[in-house]
């Protein structure tokens, strides 16, 4: 799925949370394995809040504060 379709489920950006899930399950929560599907979910909840502005929720995203602190975060490391 796409991040358009990602953004339509209930609650929006939901598979992309369960990938991290289920990456962190098979990797014996190694977070660094993982790093694609976090920046996907990252990716999916920047889109929402963007389209629905910073009040909007969903139970998948951190809140858009913390989102942006983290997107942050990982520009500069990488």
């Amino acid at each position: 799925m796409g991040l358009e379709d990602d953004l339509k489920t209930d609650p929006p950006c939901h598979p992309r949370a369960c990938a991290i899930q289920n990456c962190l399950q098979k990797s014996n929560y190694n977070e660094d394995k993982c790093r694609k599907e976090v920046d996907a979910l990252y990716e999916c909840c920047n889109a929402f809040y963007k389209t629905n502005g910073d009040d909007a929720k969903t139970v998948s995203c951190p809140k858009p504060s913390l989102l942006r602190l983290k997107m942050k975060q990982r520009s500069q490391e990488a």
